[in-house]
């Protein structure tokens, strides 16, 4: 049973790197472990996070993004996702009031809790500083009086004396401090350039991690206080209801859509393959690293998003699978990549070989290239018709060298005017991430060229 008033948190923070992802993650595996069916949640278009909430919960983590999917999804794609659950902690991303550059406060965590009517815990690092806490906390908590900030959890703190001090001074601001995590806080989270390593990379290391988040936060939080705080967020709008995929009757057995997955492939929004089943495909998951055959009766590919660059050899040493790629590409089937899934079907990334579906070279570069893009559809493709518009999200550190024979899938107007991917046949190829459920008639469509190629 859905309702418009199940409990829920954000938890965010001054900035980056103060310790969101530990304590939210921490706070889901906690909650769970007292019994309740905890929903997880991440504001923007980050992919790994929501890997480490679904460990600490058991369901699947999902964004909500006001950018991607557009303020008025939010709430709707949160009420999908608390279908069944007890509670709801939303992590927030980047500081507080950072949002999308130069829109004001779209898709800031702020934004975010303001739709959803949610409290916020503000983590603060607190390692270098004690009564200037106070200040520090004081305006974030009255920037936006819309923004409802309902207490403190302090990170990295030093000592005894140090907390003391951190607490003496937020006394007066009227924010309750509901937990405290020590400097040393044993707890293991790598990165590497686009930020954690994935669950599916270091599951068993992962799980452990998890662990340590759970416990030091619930060594060093009030869960009560915070449950408390979670079940006094006010309903939502009577008239929100939940986002549900559009089902479409089958004409008969389904098409099979084959979706990469394992290590090397791990970007993907829970929702695109709702809609893919919804729009009456079979929806068929395999694993590029292991697999020499694409799944039985394969009819369409999806490749997402990942790290095909630390798999290149693996990748490129699965040769029956490359080949055949190729084939079910040159057959005109419907074939949608995004990123990732772009680089494993070029020639080759960073000199080995890989599906060559599409006439282009990868590589990997050092320069990162981040942020929103407003895209429109260049021309008709397996995805959309020409003058579609959609917002996609690019997060890369590699180069793609076209060469020719594939037209344009996207006209790209931000950070500058250009085009950007390939569509050729039955193949969409793209950097751009984007989130299907901001227009459903994608996956309907490709699912509708699966029937008929």
């Amino acid at each position: 049973m859905v309702t418009t008033s199940v409990p829920r948190l954000v938890v965010a923070a001054p900035s980056s790197g103060s310790g969101k992802t530990t304590v939210a993650t921490g706070l889901m595996a906690a909650f769970a472990a007292r019994g309740l069916a905890v929903s997880p949640h991440k504001v923007g278009p980050d992919y790994i996070d929501p890997g480490y909430h679904s460990l600490a919960t058991g369901r699947v983590g999902r964004n909500l993004d006001a950018y991607l999917c557009g303020p008025e999804l939010v709430a709707p794609l949160f009420l999908h996702g608390t279908r069944g659950c007890d509670l709801a902690v939303v992590e927030g991303v980047m500081g507080l009031y950072d949002g999308a550059a130069g829109e004001g406060e779209l898709a800031s965590t702020a934004q975010v809790a303001k739709l959803l009517r949610a409290p916020v815990v503000l983590v603060v690092d607190a390692s270098s500083q004690s009564r200037s806490v106070a200040a520090l906390v004081h305006g974030f908590a009255s920037w936006d009086p819309r923004v409802r900030v309902g207490g403190v959890i302090l990170n990295k703190v030093a000592s005894d004396r140090h907390e003391s001090l951190l607490r003496e001074a937020l006394d007066a601001s009227g924010v309750p401090v509901l937990g405290v995590l020590r400097r040393a806080a044993p707890v293991e989270t790598p990165s590497r350039h686009l930020g954690l390593v994935p669950v599916a990379e270091r599951r068993t290391a992962a799980v452990e991690a998890v662990a340590a988040m759970a416990a030091a936060v619930s060594e060093g939080c009030d869960l009560a206080a915070l449950e408390a705080l979670a079940r006094a967020a006010g309903p939502l709008p009577a008239d929100t209801a939940p986002w549900t995929p559009d089902v479409r009757p089958a004409g008969g057995p389904g098409p099979v859509v084959a979706v990469a997955g394992g290590p090397a492939f791990t970007f993907s929004y829970a929702e695109h393959t709702e809609l893919l089943a919804a729009a009456g495909a079979e929806v068929v998951t395999f694993d590029p690293l292991r697999d020499e055959r694409l799944p039985e009766d394969t009819a369409g590919l999806v490749v997402g998003g990942g790290f095909p660059e630390v798999y290149t050899a693996e990748l490129s040493a699965n040769e029956p699978l490359r080949e055949a790629v190729a084939a079910l590409a040159l057959s005109g089937a419907p074939v949608a990549a995004e990123c990732a899934g772009l680089l494993y079907l070029c020639r080759e990334l960073d000199g080995r070989p890989m599906c060559g579906v599409l006439d282009a070279s990868a590589r990997m570069s050092e320069r990162l290239t981040l942020g929103y893009r407003d895209a429109v559809a260049v021309g008709d493709s397996v995805l959309a018709p020409a003058g579609t518009r959609m917002r996609g999200h690019e997060f890369h550190r590699t180069v793609v060298e076209p060469g020719a024979g594939a037209a344009p899938a996207w006209g790209v107007r931000a950070p500058v005017r250009r085009v950007e991917g390939f569509v050729q046949q039955g193949v969409h190829a793209s950097y751009l991430h984007t989130h299907w459920a901001s227009e459903p008639g994608v996956a309907r469509r490709f699912v509708e060229r699966c029937r008929t190629s």
